[in-house]
């Protein structure tokens, strides 16, 4: 069985810490889970913890793999940074631009790994965007740079989609990270159907659900009130509903947003598909918060992720909670067996 390959984010945040309570309280997590990353940024951050760890490095690939079936007793780090790149000083609490290059190597390569069909798929701690942009990471968040090694310089990225997702509810993103006053314009008929077939097509795939339930919400308050409200309903959301159910996807709406995540709505569907961030962010998180899973759709490897930031307030304190992580590599683990 292929490795899930974990990449711990900004080494001077969270990560670290999570990595080692998930290896506290779920230690069989990491029976096909290696680490990419150097072993001195779990090592360290161990020490800082008062927690013991075992954590042991390889340079190789196929000797960090083969080093999975070999031992239950160490975390095992696969550090695949060149002789050029820094992997410190890391100071916990405190992101440094020394490391982001390695920060950034490790996600490129546990990607193109997994892209090589060497890996079952990915799961990702949290970055820090800033530090990244200043070493040449010119993409909104890891599901853009993703996509764009994906997909290459020659297609386009636009083929992808964002999905929360918990045991209580799935919500999938038409925007994301955009001002709220630009979202009306941000949206398409096109658009909206094709995250339609990107969500349903991968609801079967990873998710192994024979006929997806989709919900579509509406952007205006009461769906719009026949155009009272607005005309994005009438103009742009049921013309790509209806274009999807032609295709035959099973999608109900657009429906108002005040009720579709009420128990007995949201319990009629596999997924729902949300015009805008805090639409969708809000109910999963009032729902599922600590407890949902990022991922990413429409990839052809797996990618899940935490559902939060590097906190680098709280590096290295009891307060740290990973429960998250946990979550999205059972997900990730869930979604290889039925791949």
């Amino acid at each position: 069985m292929m490795p899930l390959l974990l990449t711990i984010g900004e080494p001077a945040g969270i990560g670290p810490d999570c990595v080692i309570r998930v290896w506290k309280q779920a230690p069989e997590m990491y029976a096909n889970t290696l680490i990419v990353a150097p072993a001195s940024w779990i090592s360290a951050r161990a020490v800082l913890m008062g927690s013991e760890v075992a954590v042991t490095e390889y340079r190789d690939f196929d000797t960090a793999r083969a080093a999975l079936n070999a031992s239950d007793q160490t975390l095992i780090c696969w550090n695949p940074l060149t002789d050029h790149m820094a992997e410190g000083p890391v100071q916990a609490g405190h992101t440094a631009s020394v490391t982001a290059s390695a920060v950034i190597h490790c996600i490129r390569t546990a990607a193109l790994t997994c892209l090589d069909e060497r890996a079952a798929g990915m799961v990702t701690g949290p970055i820090e965007k800033a530090v990244l942009k200043d070493a040449g990471f010119d993409f909104p968040g890891h599901t853009e740079f993703l996509a764009h090694l994906a997909r290459g310089d020659a297609a386009g990225t636009d083929d992808f989609a964002m999905m929360l997702a918990s045991d209580d509810l799935r919500v999938a993103l038409l925007t994301t990270h955009i001002a709220l006053k630009d979202v009306p314009a941000a949206l398409s008929v096109d658009a909206t159907l094709k995250l339609m077939r990107i969500v349903a097509a991968d609801l079967k795939r990873r998710f192994a659900i024979d006929a997806p339930r989709l919900g579509l919400c509406a952007l205006n308050p009461h769906a719009g009130e026949d155009g009272h409200f607005g005309r994005e309903e009438i103009e742009i959301l049921t013309p790509a509903a209806d274009l999807a159910r032609d295709e035959g996807i099973n999608v109900i709406g657009p429906l108002p947003s005040d009720t579709l995540f009420s128990p007995p709505m949201r319990s009629r569907f596999d997924a729902v598909i949300c015009c805008y961030h805090d639409q969708a962010l809000i109910p999963i998180k009032a729902l599922s918060f600590g407890e949902s899973v990022n991922i990413t759709l429409g990839l052809p490897f797996i990618r899940t992720s935490v559902d939060h930031g590097t906190a680098l307030d709280l590096v290295g304190s009891d307060k740290v909670s990973s429960s998250s992580l946990l979550a999205a590599m059972k997900m990730a683990a869930t979604m290889a067996e039925h791949a």
